[in-house]
């Protein structure tokens, strides 16, 4: 059987964790990506389960409240007002939140 060489760039303290936990099954780095290659094969792709964060990105977070608040803004008549005025309601409403604290 004809092999090949594979080459892989990872971190020092990524290869010496992984080298330490196969090193306890009893394998060394080598035989575990051969296991993974393998079984990635024999399953038609990724041999575990890929899931995202419960917790969305703030990123994802940030862009769903700018939806609501347009949303929320175009229910209310809102929607054409510039980002002047937006910035003058926002001041007069801590104002309002201000004085009415006191």
């Amino acid at each position: 059987m004809a092999t090949s060489l594979l080459q892989v760039r990872v971190e020092d303290s990524l290869k010496d964790q992984a080298a330490a936990v196969f090193e306890n099954l009893g394998i060394d780095t080598s035989t575990a990506v051969r296991m993974f290659l393998k079984r990635a094969v024999m399953e038609n792709g990724i041999p575990f389960r890929m899931t995202l964060p419960k917790t969305p990105y703030a990123a994802e977070r940030g862009y769903r409240a700018m939806v609501e608040m347009s949303e929320g803004a175009e229910k209310n008549g809102l929607s054409d007002m510039t980002l002047d005025e937006i910035n003058a309601e926002i001041d007069a409403s801590r104002k309002e939140r201000q004085t009415a604290s006191k």
